[in-house]
């Protein structure tokens, strides 16, 4: 194989990755989101919170691409480590063509001086053999989980919402569209790092690094991937103290796509039912702002039985499963 590193600019390579994509996802699991060309262009470009990754193209003696690395060193926390994804197109699978893009990842690693790689990929079973024969262990397990707007229940919500404000009533709602308002970002960095009480099961990681200069960071990169943020704050009425909050962002290329970004309560606040108060608050809000929206996408820990409880009873069904695998080199 050939494998060059992929250029946000080479718009013509990033339609060839999201062709790959749709290949790869089509067999391992066809309910999942494919990216569009320009929404993975702004992959490479942005990231999830400016620190993007790079991806590597592999391609085949007659120039097409076959394989794709993607390769992911942050640069906010876990200096020590990386987290990679390999595909290869169903016709060209079982031929060596994983094992060496996996290898290219490790030597990638070792020249960043990082020593812990993870993979993710679909829970299959050749998968799954894949990635041990590599010398990978199973570490985490997520599920992708999917809201059907179009066919909510909508009298469920409205009395989960008003069951929630009555537990939450020292609790106040904001509602903010795109970044957060200057007063509010010193007081969202708890909220927001609060994220890092979710389950990370048997993962070697260490916590999120959150600064008011991320949050600013993620705010551009959502603008950048062409998305509307939608953010729901409880905030407690008597200090004005910032208690918890929900993101989802909606596609502008395609507005009937929702994507949950983030839901976390601050542990000095929890007992309030404030994930469920901002997570129904946040459904009617869109119900109201974004009427081609069909669609929210969501990943939890599956061990992480509060917030998958909390998704079911707003109608939640499983897309699939994904594993996270982690070796040291």
């Amino acid at each position: 194989m050939d494998i060059t590193q992929l250029s946000p600019d080479d718009a013509s390579g990033c339609a060839e990755a999201v062709a790959l994509l749709t290949a790869t996802h089509a067999v391992d699991c066809p309910a999942a989101i494919v990216s569009t060309p320009l929404g993975y262009q702004a992959h490479l470009t942005h990231g999830w919170d400016g620190d993007p990754g790079s991806v590597y193209l592999a391609r085949d003696e007659r120039g097409s691409v076959v394989g794709l690395l993607d390769f992911f060193a942050p640069n906010y926390d876990n200096l020590n480590l990386v987290w990679i994804e390999v595909e290869v197109h169903p016709d060209h699978r079982g031929q060596g063509l994983e094992d060496e893009l996996i290898r290219y990842a490790e030597q990638l690693a070792l020249g960043l001086d990082r020593h812990s790689l993870g993979i993710a990929a679909w829970d299959r079973p050749e998968k799954d053999e894949l990635i041990r024969r590599n010398g990978f262990e199973q570490k985490a397990v997520e599920v992708n989980r999917r809201q059907d707007i179009a066919n909510l229940d909508w009298a469920t919500v409205q009395k989960l919402y008003d069951e929630a404000v009555l537990a939450a009533a020292d609790y106040e709602v904001l509602r903010i569209v795109g970044a957060l308002p200057e007063d509010l970002l010193e007081g969202m960095v708890a909220v927001t790092a609060s994220i890092n009480d979710a389950p990370k099961d048997d993962l070697d990681m260490e916590d999120d690094a959150i600064s008011p200069e991320r949050i600013r960071n993620y705010e551009k990169a959502r603008e950048g991937h062409n998305e509307t943020m939608y953010r729901v704050i409880a905030r407690h009425r008597a200090t004005g103290e910032p208690a918890g909050h929900t993101v989802v962002t909606i596609e502008r290329e395609r507005p009937h796509i929702g994507h949950q970004n983030d839901t976390a309560v601050s542990r000095d606040h929890r007992g309030h039912r404030l994930g469920a108060l901002v997570k129904t608050a946040m459904l009617l809000w869109l119900r109201e702002e974004e009427p081609a929206l069909t669609q929210i996408d969501t990943w939890n820990a599956e061990s992480n039985n509060h917030m998958i409880g909390i998704n079911e009873q707003m109608g939640y069904f499983i897309v699939g499963r994904g594993i996270d695998y982690q070796k040291t080199i």
